[in-house]
């Protein structure tokens, strides 16, 4: 890649300041602003959070203590509460407040279907209207406070009206994501004792075709089997408004192929539980009085993985939650009033409750909600749709990026992309390369590069750089936000003072950081809290450079001791990925009889590489001269393609068990696809 004369350099590594353009309109303009708010941010966090929450409407203050918690196991049950006694209603402050303010005709979200022919738009008023008929529907159908809400529905607007819906009311939302498996869905319905269900008839992702319902009826039938019978699904009519769906039993009506759905879908409907979206919204009022709930009461459970293979209900309340979305959206994306803004994930995740709802909502910005995929109809589309809307801050995964990357820059420079000001990834940590071909490809080099470090269960950013005032660094999360304070413990929980690498752990908390595992104190209090007394465990390592900068390296069981040398497998993937035949890398441990440990790669190859010894050789060239002779990998696998979940994030998990022969997977309902796994055994290398 051609150098360009964007960067300084420090310490070895690229140093890129912030755009003067952005700089000059930024909330924080420099280093020396940010350091003082974070200052106050950790010494007297009830005054910091306390003013910034006198921008939301509080139907009542505080009665108890405005931020008191415990994290040491050994000083009673884990604790955390944020501005006890203060009753407010999150949907009142994401609608009606700015209505109120004169935002009633702006737009609140575009909407962009999976046909870039089907595409739609909602004010804040209409918004309202929408979200308070719903909320009627909801009550009509006894559904009330402290209900659980399971939702599983497209990336359509009636996906953020069903959860403002929810919260109107007091409801706890649950929402699964739309390509989760029945057996998934089942789970976490029956963990939640979920009494209702929206969905929708089908969602086209690309050319492929889903029966939503058909996964939701097999989802409600396993439920029933082990004694919990959801009263009432709610089905938004989505693929074909105009014709009639068919109720039966089978899946399709066979009709010619087509990308949008002149195909009609078939599908099975139960009298008394099952209701359609539209018919019951005919008849509700658009006028509903919010529920006003308790600061501590329940928002909403997400559901994340775990180390057991038992998904945990991970609990965010109300109004940490709300201050902190708000408050990261408006500095990390650099809100201002004429942004539109686009995050690409679904609201599935927590990424798209934050950064999709909520912390746009609750700053009164225009974003936009994309039903389809990257690459449909061409790879191109990201940014056709940054250039049809004018968007201005972007926010998505370094999956997404690699992926483009492979396609070359045409389908970039196609568009203009000259609205972009700030770009975003989320997820996991950006390899350098991706980073630098997002900077200079994607935006011009003149977008600053936010790499967000943050999990489900920090409910908004607790590592990210703001773009008018962070030198970057690319791969680097670079500094905590306001309220966070990281440190770096060696596995005898040891503080790390200074440059070096351990686990990732926070000393207070901040508003909107989980408040307990849904119905399981107990895991919760083991999960996060007892490995080390005092902190809050992320289960991630990082490391902190010689200039403070702080780099994820990932999960900690993704760390190898290569022959007593801590190693991270993103530090070795980083190095693979930067040959011109590599796409994509993963790399786990691997049982070693002289080493302990040693590193073995799956190394997925652009389109028209071939795999050959000599590229083995020079792959384990890249790693010796990049990282050093002791964290060349033993073992490198040609992987056409990597074990992904439906949110595109690798699973380790998998390919430890590949790299070791082992069959035996465990639970393998998050992969997206499941066929990649015995090419990957076929691939083994013969010594491995």
């Amino acid at each position: 890649m051609a150098e360009t004369n964007d960067h300084s350099v420090a310490n070895g590594a690229l140093l890129f300041d912030p755009p003067s353009n952005l700089q000059n309109e930024a909330h924080v303009k420099s280093m020396q602003q940010y350091q003082k708010m974070y200052k106050q941010s950790i010494e007297d966090p009830e005054t910091f959070w306390r003013e910034i929450s006198a921008q939301f409407y509080w139907k009542s203050p505080p009665t108890g203590k405005f931020f008191e918690y415990n994290f040491d196991v050994g000083k009673g049950p884990i604790s955390i509460k944020w501005m006890t006694g203060a009753k407010t209603n999150i949907c009142y402050n994401m609608l009606d407040r700015h209505i109120a303010n004169g935002l009633g005709d702006k737009v609140a979200f575009y909407w962009e279907g999976n046909d870039p022919n089907d595409f739609g738009k909602i004010t804040y008023s209409e918004l309202l209207a929408r979200v308070s008929k719903f909320s009627n529907v909801l009550k009509n159908l006894g559904v009330s406070r402290g209900d659980r809400v399971a939702i599983y529905m497209p990336m359509i607007l009636d996906l953020s009206v069903a959860m403002l819906a929810c919260a109107r009311i007091g409801a706890i939302h649950s929402i699964v994501f739309a390509g989760y498996s029945s057996e998934s869905l089942a789970e976490r319905i029956l963990d939640a004792t979920c009494s209702a269900i929206i969905t929708a008839d089908g969602v086209w992702r690309g050319t492929k075709l889903l029966n939503l319902k058909k996964i939701v009826d097999d989802a409600l039938k396993i439920c029933d089997e082990k004694g919990h019978r959801v009263e009432k699904c709610v089905v938004v009519r989505h693929l074909s408004p105009s014709d009639e769906i068919v109720k039966t039993n089978g899946d399709f009506e066979e009709e010619p192929e087509a990308c949008r759905p002149s195909r009609k879908l078939k599908i099975n409907w139960q009298p008394g539980r099952d209701i359609w979206w539209h018919e019951m919204m005919t008849s509700a009022s658009s006028e509903c009085e919010p529920e006003w709930m308790d600061a501590e009461d329940p928002l909403f459970m997400l559901y994340t993985s775990g180390s057991t293979g038992k998904p945990k209900g991970v609990l965010h309340t109300i109004g940490g939650y709300m201050l902190y979305t708000a408050t990261t959206f408006k500095y990390v994306f650099d809100y201002q009033p004429d942004d539109v803004y686009w995050c690409t994930a679904d609201v599935g995740w927590i990424t798209g409750h934050s950064y999709v709802t909520y912390g746009p909502l609750g700053n009164g910005a225009t974003g936009l909600i994309f039903e389809g995929t990257p690459f449909y109809p061409n790879a191109g589309r990201f940014w056709e749709i940054v250039d049809k809307y004018r968007v201005t801050k972007f926010y998505t995964a370094p999956t997404a990026i690699r992926a483009l990357m492979k396609f070359g820059d045409d389908f970039v420079k196609k568009y203009k992309r000259d609205s972009l000001k700030i770009l975003g990834t989320v997820g996991e940590p950006i390899n350098p390369e991706a980073w630098l071909w997002y900077y200079r490809v994607v935006g011009n080099s003149k977008c600053a590069i936010v790499d967000t470090f943050w999990q489900t269960e920090t409910g908004g950013h607790v590592l990210t750089p703001l773009p008018g005032a962070t030198p970057t660094k690319p791969g680097s999360a670079t500094f905590p936000f306001f309220g966070v304070i990281p440190a770096l413990l060696t596995e005898e929980g040891k503080v790390i003072e200074g440059p070096g690498e351990g686990y990732l752990v926070f000393k207070q908390p901040w508003p909107s950081l989980m408040r307990t595992v849904y119905g399981n104190q107990e895991r919760f209090e083991t999960t996060y809290f007892k490995k080390f007394p005092g902190y809050y465990c992320t289960g991630d390592g990082a490391k902190r450079d010689e200039d403070g900068y702080i780099w994820i390296t990932g999960r900690i069981d993704d760390m190898v001791n290569v022959s007593g040398h801590l190693l991270s497998t993103a530090e070795v993937e980083s190095a693979l990925i930067t040959h011109k035949s590599v796409a994509e890398a993963a790399s786990v441990s691997h049982p070693h009889s002289i080493k302990g440990e040693c590193i073995y790669c799956f190394v997925t190859l652009k389109q028209g590489a071939e795999y050959t010894n000599d590229l083995v050789t020079e792959l384990k060239n890249i790693v010796r001269a990049k990282i050093g002779p002791f964290a060349q990998p033993d073992f490198l696998q040609n992987a056409p393609a990597l074990p992904k979940t439906r949110s595109g994030k690798i699973m380790r998990r998998i390919l430890r068990k590949i790299a070791v022969g082992d069959r035996n997977l465990g639970d393998t309902s998050t992969l997206a696809d499941e066929s990649v796994i015995d090419v990957l055994f076929q691939n083994r290398p013969n010594n491995a």
